[in-house]
């Protein structure tokens, strides 16, 4: 579970967690194309905050790092990323 602590903790641009997830409603929707996606949770890079990157599987971590989309909606978000209350408040939009 992400918190506040190790947040503050991460170097900037560290990368939280990474993983893959389906293009559908049961997964996070983006054009419902049923094909697979791969996210990457990020450290900001300044203030210790946070946010997730999303792109098809086929692009590298690093790539989606510098280029994917970002990641919006708590429900999404939280489905990806377990965290306290306290580090979502953090999430940066």
């Amino acid at each position: 579970m992400l918190t506040t602590k190790m947040l503050d903790e991460m170097e900037a641009g560290e990368i939280i967690a990474t993983g893959e997830t389906v293009d559908s409603p049961d997964g996070i929707n983006m054009t419902n194309s049923g094909k697979a996606l791969r996210w990457v949770a990020v450290r900001g890079g300044g203030i210790p905050d946070w946010t997730i990157y999303i792109h098809w599987a086929e692009s590298s971590v690093e790539w989606i790092k510098r280029s994917g989309d970002k990641v919006i909606g708590q429900r999404h978000i939280e489905k990806l990323v377990t965290c306290t209350p306290e580090a979502f408040k953090r999430y940066r939009y």
